[in-house]
């Protein structure tokens, strides 16, 4: 069995080894130019002897983007019908036939077509780098799984096409398109971003300055994080002893407020460069015979968007949540439990108080940080 295990450990380094190299610019919104950046860059590429092609490019009629498109090569786009409709879409079989040294591909948060062979494109991306071919991407920060909430809060509109937080993390290199909002809304302005007929619109949703500015903040802060980590992976401190944290969020069967948590927890985790864990404890009252079909769904939903956010998902079952809480933070050396705001029903909350009490004591006593998520 051991030299089962040393034989897959070997063969998963080659694997890593052979593994394309990946380079993602963020924006902070649309129009501040990583469609043109990403091929620039792949200009200086071919002029230095790089085979680098285009998989796929979004120019959004931008003339100055379109010119500088046309003079790199390009795979050609797979057509596909669709409901009557001929559609096209990146044709990933063609790159991984054609085996170009890089491959410029944007809008990582695209939803294929049905039809295609992955559900979306930043599965593209990881199907390419495990063939061994580098990719250029592009997303802007709105996109990302783990900042859906916050970016809600800012512009009031749910974004339905994300990116897991775990792609960005298998990111070599990550690179912010920086403008300022004065620039972004004279881009606008000039017809550089949208057509005419959708600029008063824009102006008055998205490209808001005080919705500019905390976008452009999220942005910065994201591309922190990715430097930060890199800098955690790659760069050895010496005598340096650090206490490695591990998260653990609990949640429940409800609609809503679980995935404010989970993404909470995704994003404090990713500050300190470590996993997490979602616990579900499952009380009798949920048994497998008696929660209800909605609520199997909710949590279904729960525990896909803490896969795709990078967590590990463990059901629990108890008679009272506080213990299962309990069990698992002795079980998996949890250092920070994170949970929701305890609700006080008035005919159980001295019952309630009390388990809550005994939860406290023991992370107090255990050394594990409790943090109660708004």
């Amino acid at each position: 069995m051991d030299n089962e295990k040393n034989v897959q450990h070997f063969l998963n380094l080659i694997q890593k080894s052979r593994r394309g190299r990946f380079k993602v610019y963020i924006g902070m919104i649309a129009g501040v130019g990583k469609s043109y950046r990403m091929l620039q860059e792949a200009h200086e590429l071919l002029d230095s002897g790089v085979d680098v092609q285009i998989g796929y490019i979004e120019t959004h009629g931008r003339a100055d983007t379109e010119a500088l498109a046309e003079e790199l090569p390009a795979i050609p786009r797979k057509k596909i019908f669709y409901k009557g409709k001929e559609l096209e879409e990146m044709d990933i079989e063609a790159i991984l036939a054609i085996r170009p040294d890089i491959v410029i591909v944007d809008e990582l948060a695209h939803t294929n077509v049905e039809g295609s062979v992955n559900e979306k494109r930043w599965q593209d991306v990881l199907q390419l780098l495990d063939a061994g071919i580098n990719v250029i991407s592009a997303v802007n920060i709105q996109h990302i799984e783990g900042l859906n909430e916050e970016v809600y809060d800012i512009v009031g509109l749910e974004v339905k096409e994300r990116v897991p937080d775990s792609v960005l993390e298998q990111a070599d290199e990550v690179v912010n398109i920086d403008l300022t909002a004065e620039e972004l809304q004279n881009r606008l302005k000039a017809g550089k971003i949208y057509k005419t007929d959708k600029i008063s619109q824009a102006m008055n949703n998205f490209f808001k300055v005080e919705n500019i500015l905390q976008l452009r903040e999220l942005a910065l802060r994201e591309v922190a994080l990715r430097v930060a980590q890199k800098v955690e992976d790659e760069v050895s401190v010496s005598n340096t002893k650090l206490r490695h944290e591990k998260f653990l969020v609990c949640i429940s069967s409800n609609e809503k407020t679980p995935r404010r948590m989970i993404r909470k927890t995704a994003r404090l985790a990713s500050y300190y460069n470590t996993g997490f864990i979602v616990l579900y404890v499952q009380t009798p009252r949920e048994a497998s015979d008696r929660i209800s079909l909605a609520n199997q769904r909710h949590l279904l939903n729960h525990f896909k968007l803490s896969v795709e956010l990078g967590g590990e998902v463990v059901q629990k079952q108890c008679n009272h949540v506080t213990d299962g809480i309990i069990e698992v933070c002795k079980e998996r050396q949890i250092t920070r439990c994170c949970i929701g705001v305890p609700s006080l029903r008035f005919l159980s909350a001295l019952l309630t108080v009390w388990r809550y009490k005994k939860l406290i004591e023991f992370l107090s006593q255990s050394g594990i940080d409790l943090v109660i998520l708004a």
